[in-house]
């Protein structure tokens, strides 16, 4: 392993509150970049000493992971390992959000909250690329960092946040990206336009929450499933990565590599620059989640050997 990362999904298995997450103890870690050390029977021998990438959901903070073949997506040159962890997890989620759900076109608006956040940094980039207006709620120290990528900044914080984007576009918006879930979901669904799509990816707001665990994400799911069965000309998708994996496991991995190969690609173009909030050595794990916990960050936190 040369880079693991440090997401949302590790922040809730912390406290027992991921949604399938393994039993303590385990080794957490989503995603990882490394060079392959060995390769068992059957496998390219010219596979040894490349740089890959794989998504891996637990097992990521280690010195050395085994992996399967079929998992592993190559990391191109000129691209080192913290700059590509920083798209593994993050990119694949952004790339499937924006093309495969919501299927942005050039001159579409949309809105990504969270918008300088680990997902949210690459999402504003490649709608941008893509020709779409982007707005995009962040604090406001974040918003001039936002601005030179092209993005309308509004400060999450904002009371009337609806009405803010309303300004901003009166007939509502082609797609949202919400990670925060909780009641704010619903006036992210009251901002699409017709023909828009709402994507719903996680449920950052009800973090801290006590109770049953699954809760949130039922309740989410079931909103979604509401809102699709109206006739309002609107759609409304509860994102999940490993959605279609244990029905079609090669299709699944298939789409996973071409969608991976896709961004690591535009990194190496620069149509998206690695956003790395901060890199520390496993040993200091610790300090790591309390900083991506802490909400004071741009980017995603990487944690190397």
């Amino acid at each position: 392993m040369e880079a693991t990362g440090v997401s949302f999904a590790e922040q809730q298995m912390r406290r027992g509150r991921y949604f399938d997450q393994p039993p303590f103890p385990f080794v957490p870690g989503y995603d990882l970049v490394g060079t392959v050390h060995t390769v068992g029977p059957g496998v390219e021998q010219s596979l040894t000493r490349t740089r890959v990438a794989a998504l891996v959901k637990t097992g990521g903070w280690a010195s050395h992971v085994v992996v399967d073949r079929a998992d592993l997506v190559p990391v191109p040159d000129g691209i080192s390992a913290t700059e590509a962890e920083t798209v593994v997890l993050n990119g694949i989620t952004t790339w499937q959000m924006l093309h495969r759900k919501a299927r942005i076109r050039a001159g579409q608006t949309v809105l990504v909250h969270g918008a300088n956040g680990g997902v949210g940094s690459i999402l504003v980039q490649l709608a941008a690329g893509a020709g779409a207006t982007v707005i995009g709620t962040a604090s406001a120290r974040h918003h001039d960092a936002l601005r030179q990528r092209g993005v309308i900044p509004i400060d999450y914080r904002t009371p009337d946040l609806v009405a803010r984007v309303r300004e901003i576009a009166p007939d509502g918006v082609d797609a949202v990206f919400d990670h925060v879930g909780g009641p704010g979901i619903v006036g992210s669904w009251s901002l699409v336009a017709p023909g828009g799509t709402l994507v719903a990816y996680g449920s950052a707001s009800t973090r801290d929450d006590t109770g049953n665990k699954q809760w949130p994400v039922l309740k989410l799911f079931g909103r979604v499933r509401l809102w699709n069965a109206l006739p309002n000309r609107r759609h409304a998708y509860f994102y999940n990565i490993w959605a279609g994996r244990a029905l079609a496991k090669e299709r699944f991995r298939a789409r996973l590599r071409a969608d991976l190969t896709q961004v690591l690609a535009a990194l190496r173009r620069g149509d998206v620059t690695a956003q790395i909030a901060a890199e520390l050595p496993l040993t200091r794990v610790a300090e790591a989640l309390r900083l991506a916990e802490s909400g004071t960050i741009a980017g995603k936190v990487v944690l190397t050997p």
